[in-house]
């Protein structure tokens, strides 16, 4: 009687692990679509923000009225909600001294 008892645990446990299984692989088959489903949406977002860049780069000149070149400058938003556009080598700079003001805080 023990060992019948001890075989329908085991038989239990099988079968538990076996639906568990199940689960999971459903599981990781509703994620895989929805991993799908955001890189796709990340593309979209990417590519509207790279022609909203254009846009607005087609239309920026400098003081003598000739365009910006949107190689040389970036487009910068501040936590206070105003836009500038600034030199890429200051914001190049501004970041390496950030990353060392991080660096010795640690």
């Amino acid at each position: 009687v023990a060992a019948q008892n001890c075989r329908k645990r085991k038989l239990n446990a099988i079968l538990n692990l076996e639906e568990d299984v199940c689960n999971l692989q459903t599981q990781k088959e509703s994620l895989k679509k929805e991993h799908s489903q955001c890189s796709q949406s990340i593309s979209l977002i990417k590519q509207k923000l790279n022609n909203l860049y254009c846009d607005i780069f087609s239309r920026l000149t400098d003081d003598q009225g000739r365009p910006v070149n949107p190689h040389q400058y970036v487009i910068h938003c501040s936590s206070s909600g105003n836009v500038f556009i600034i030199p890429k080598h200051l914001v190049k700079s501004e970041q390496k001294q950030g990353n060392t003001k991080e660096q010795k805080q640690k």
